[in-house]
């Protein structure tokens, strides 16, 4: 039979780790189960049978609902790891800067469903095409005081930007920008992508996708060095 030693300085938290070690407790003295004060639901009494299957009912709606947002996860996963693919393939396609420059600016804009893009390059060239969504710039970094720290930490970097970043990436868009990322494309330059929905990017968003992107850019440009 269970043993419980009663002291004058036994505590509630006590006698709750005491039950969970000896769950069987209840067996061995069954009057006790008749005393207990077991939790009320709209003023009636709940049997101490029924209330142990709401507890498992709850935790089991709970598991569920956890399940559904692995699967949901899993699903917008599998999409986005298509989409890089796609990308990637794309960027092994192309035979110029140019056309590489159009390829990053075409599959973020339809394949990834963004609103605006500012590819900046560090490097100057004549085949490059004038485009809005392009930003040639020959200075390099130096050019861009306002990221310097971007710079500095080259890592994914995701949520609002202060003004004059947009101001110096998006121009006269840049009021229509309220979430933005941004990627290092290793030593030649940086990807913008900017959002109308103030919730499409925010810093809790996962940069795994993000860096492969990154790289597979990275990766394409350096085939045409400057």
């Amino acid at each position: 039979m269970s043993e419980l030693t009663i002291n004058d300085g036994l505590d509630a938290m006590e006698v709750a780790s005491y039950l969970r070690r000896h769950p069987e407790f209840l067996n061995e003295f069954p009057d006790l189960a008749l005393a207990l004060v077991l939790p009320r639901e709209q003023g009636s009494a709940a049997s101490l049978a029924s209330y142990q299957l709401d507890v498992l009912r709850d935790k089991n709606r709970e598991l569920v609902r956890r399940l559904h947002e692995l699967i949901e996860i899993a699903h917008e996963n599998e999409t986005l790891m298509v989409r890089v693919h796609t990308l990637t393939l794309a960027l092994m396609r192309v035979k110029t800067l140019a056309e590489t420059a159009h390829a990053i600016a075409a599959a973020l804009t339809e394949d990834f469903h963004t609103d605006l893009v500012r590819l900046v390059l560090f490097r100057a060239d004549l085949d490059l095409p004038a485009a809005q969504w392009l930003i040639a710039e020959p200075a390099g970094a130096a050019a861009f005081p306002a990221f310097a720290e971007f710079f500095k930490r080259a890592d994914p970097l995701c949520g609002r930007l202060q003004q004059d970043k947009l101001d110096c990436l998006f121009g006269a868009q840049a009021s229509e920008v309220h979430s933005t990322v941004l990627l290092p494309i290793g030593a030649v330059g940086m990807l913008g992508v900017g959002s109308r929905d103030p919730n499409r990017f925010h810093p809790g968003v996962g940069t795994v996708f993000l860096k492969l992107i990154g790289e597979a850019i990275s990766t394409a440009l350096a085939r045409f060095p400057a």
